[in-house]
C-alpha cells in the first residue's frame, strides 16, 4: 500500500465524518468560512487523490514508470469495457467537482481544481475524437513503445521480474485489443493516411522478427535480463520466443497485408468523418487557445517573414563566400544549400556526434546554477536512437527518467544518414531536449510534491507549455557566456543554427494549417520548409510526415 493509496482511505471518511455531525458556527475571514472553506479544500484534495489513483489503475505502465508497482503485471484495457470505465470514472468525479464552491478554496486548491476539471472534460471529450481508432503511427504505439519499455522501468525484486513475466505473457492479448481497435477505425473511415504508415508494420515486424524466435535474449523486451541463466530469466526468454514474437509478427502482418492497404489516401485531416470541426478541436486541444486554422496560418507567415529577415543578418556576419556578391532570396537559397552540402558541417561517425553532443551539454551544465535557482535531482545523458525506429522519426527526443526508479532521462539522438545531421543545429537541439530544455522541465516536474504541490500535478501534461518551454530554453544559450556577446552562440553558423530552429516552429504553423484545413500536398509541405530554412531534405520530409500523422501537435511549439 503506498502512501498516497492510504491518503485516500484516510481523506474519504474524513469527509463523511465532517458531513454528518453538528459543528460550532463558523469564524469567517475575509468574508469566507472558515469551515466551508477547509470542506471544499478537502474535497479537492480527495478528488485529485482519486483521480492520480484511478490515472494509474488505467495507466498500468505509466504507473509503474512513476514507482507506482501495484499493477506491474498489467497492460492498459482498451477495449469499449475499459473505455466505459474510463468515462464513468471521470463523470462521476466532474459530477462532484462542479459541486464545489470556487471562491470558497485556497489560491492553491482553486488552480487544482480548475486544472482538474479541465482535465476531466478533456477525457469525457476524447471518444469524440476517436483517437483509440488510430493508436498506430509511424511515430508511437505499441510496435515502438513495448520495445522501449526496460529503459523506463526498474525491476529490483523477484516480485517485480514476475510481474514483468506476467506482462511479457500478456502482450498478445494486448495487442488483440489494439488490432480490434484499429479494425473499429477502418469500419468508420478513420484512418492515418497510408502514405506515412509503412515504417509502423516495419516495427511491428521487427519486433516479431524470426530471428527473436531463434534467440529471444536478443529481444529488446529481454534486456533486463540479459547474462542471467536462472528460472525467471528462461521464463522471459520462454514468454519472448511463444508469446511477444508471434505476437508481434501477427500484428505487423496484419499492419502491412489489412490495415495499411484499408488506409485512406489523402493527408488532410479535413478529409475524416467531420475533419474540419475535428481539426479545430485538436488546435485548440494542443494550444489551449481558441485560435482558428486561418488565425495560426496567418501567424505562422508573419513568423517565417521576421526570422528570415533576422536570418538575413546572420549570413551578413559569416565567412560564407558569396555573402557579398548575392542578395535577398538569391542569397538566402546559396546559404542554405552551401549548409546542406558543405562537409565541414557533418560528423562521418555516429560515435563523434555522440560525443558532440555530451560535450556542448556539459558546458551547459555549468551554466544551470546561475540561470535557475533550483535544478532537478534527476541525472541525465545523451544516447543513441534506437536503429529500428530510426529510420522514421525526428532528428532526437527525450526519453523522460524516474526518480522513483532511479532511472536517468536522456537526450535521444539520431544517427541514421548523418549527412542530415549537421552540426551548426546541434547546440539548440541539445539546449531543447536536454538541459535547461525537456530534462530540467520534466525531471522537476516530478519533485513538484517536495515543493508542496499535490503529486497528481506531476502528472499533467500541456504541449503549449512543454514544448514553448523547449522553445524558450534554445533562447537562453544567448546567456551562456561573456555579458554583451552571443553566449554558445558567438560562431555564426550556430547562430544560424538558432535561427533556423526557431524558423523550423514558425513552419510548422503554416505547413500543419496548410496540409490539415487549406488543401495543401505534402510536396507543397516539403518545398515550403526546404525553401524557407536550412534544414536537410530527410529532416524536412521526416517532420512533413509527422505533422500529417499528428495533426494540430506540431502548432504548440510557437
Amino acid at each position: 500500500m503506498t502512501p498516497r493509496t492510504l491518503s485516500v482511505m484516510l481523506t474519504i471518511p474524513f469527509l463523511l465524518a465532517i458531513g454528518g455531525c453538528a459543528a460550532r458556527e463558523p469564524e469567517a475571514v475575509g468574508g469566507v468560512s472558515v469551515a466551508v472553506r477547509m470542506d471544499d479544500d478537502a474535497l479537492v484534495q480527495a478528488l485529485l487523490d482519486e483521480d492520480l489513483d484511478a490515472n494509474r489503475r488505467f495507466n498500468p505502465v505509466q504507473a509503474t514508470s512513476r514507482g507506482d508497482r501495484r499493477f506491474d503485471d498489467q497492460w492498459p484495457d482498451v477495449s469499449e469495457a475499459g473505455r466505459a470505465a474510463v468515462r464513468r470514472d471521470a463523470e462521476q468525479r466532474l459530477v462532484r467537482l462542479n459541486g464545489v464552491d470556487l471562491d470558497a478554496l485556497s489560491e492553491e486548491n482553486r488552480v487544482n481544481a480548475e486544472l482538474l476539471r479541465y482535465e476531466l472534460e478533456q477525457r469525457l471529450a476524447a471518444p469524440q475524437m476517436r483517437l483509440y481508432q488510430v493508436p498506430v503511427t509511424q511515430l508511437g504505439g505499441p510496435q515502438s513503445e513495448l520495445p522501449q519499455l526496460p529503459d523506463s522501468i526498474s525491476l529490483s525484486t523477484p516480485e517485480e521480474e514476475e510481474d514483468y513475466i506476467t506482462r511479457l505473457e500478456t502482450v498478445p492479448a494486448y495487442l488483440q485489443q489494439v488490432a480490434a481497435n484499429l479494425r473499429l477505425g477502418l469500419a468508420d473511415g478513420f484512418t492515418p493516411p497510408r502514405i506515412i504508415m509503412g515504417p509502423a508494420a516495419d516495427q511491428a515486424l521487427e519486433a516479431g522478427s524470426d530471428v527473436y524466435r531463434q534467440d529471444p535474449t536478443r529481444h529488446p523486451m529481454y534486456k533486463h535480463f540479459v547474462g542471467r541463466d536462472d528460472a525467471r530469466a528462461r521464463r522471459a526468454a520462454a514468454a519472448i520466443r511463444d508469446q511477444v514474437v508471434p505476437a508481434f509478427s501477427r500484428f505487423g502482418t496484419f499492419l502491412r497485408d489489412v490495415y495499411i492497404p484499408g488506409c485512406r489516401d489523402t493527408i488532410a485531416a479535413a478529409d475524416l468523418p467531420d475533419g474540419i470541426t475535428w481539426y479545430d478541436q485538436r488546435l485548440q486541444f494542443f494550444t489551449t487557445l481558441p485560435l482558428t486554422a486561418e488565425e495560426i496560418h496567418q501567424t505562422g507567415l508573419a513568423e517565417v517573414a521576421r526570422i528570415k529577415a533576422e536570418m538575413m543578418e546572420v549570413i551578413a556576419r559569416s565567412d560564407f563566400p558569396q555573402r557579398e556578391s548575392l542578395s535577398g532570396d538569391e542569397l538566402f537559397a546559396a546559404f542554405v544549400q552551401y549548409l546542406r552540402t558543405e562537409p565541414r558541417f557533418y560528423f562521418t561517425d555516429p560515435d563523434d556526434l555522440l560525443a558532440a553532443y555530451r560535450v556542448i551539454a556539459k558546458d551547459v551544465d555549468p551554466w544551470m546554477t546561475r540561470l535557475f535557482g533550483t535544478l532537478p535531482r534527476l541525472s541525465y545523458g545523451v544516447r543513441e536512437m534506437p536503429p529500428f525506429i530510426a529510420r522514421s522519426s525526428p532528428t532526437a527526443y527525450y526519453y523522460p527518467g524516474s526518480l522513483q526508479n532511479g532511472i536517468p532521462g536522456y537526450f535521444v539522438a539520431n544517427t541514421w544518414r548523418l549527412d542530415q545531421r549537421p552540426r551548426y543545429d546541434m547546440i539548440p537541439l541539445t539546449l531543447h531536449e536536454a538541459v535547461p530544455g525537456h530534462h530540467h522541465q520534466v525531471a522537476l516536474s516530478q519533485e513538484l510534491e517536495e515543493l508542496g504541490l499535490h503529486e497528481w500535478r506531476t502528472g499533467v501534461w500541456y504541449t503549449a507549455f512543454s514544448e514553448g518551454w523547449g522553445l524558450y530554453a534554445e533562447s537562453l544559450g544567448l546567456e551562456m557566456g561573456e555579458k554583451g556577446g552571443r553566449g554558445l552562440y558567438e560562431d555564426p553558423y550556430d547562430d544560424f543554427g538558432r535561427l533556423n530552429f526557431e524558423m523550423w516552429r514558425a513552419m510548422r504553423l503554416v505547413v500543419d494549417t496548410g496540409m490539415h484545413a487549406k488543401g495543401w500536398t505534402r510536396q507543397q509541405a516539403i518545398d515550403f520548409m526546404t525553401t524557407n530554412s536550412a534544414l536537410t531534405a530527410q529532416n524536412i520530409e521526416a517532420e512533413v510526415n509527422r505533422y500529417i500523422s499528428w495533426p494540430g501537435q506540431a502548432v504548440a511549439y510557437k
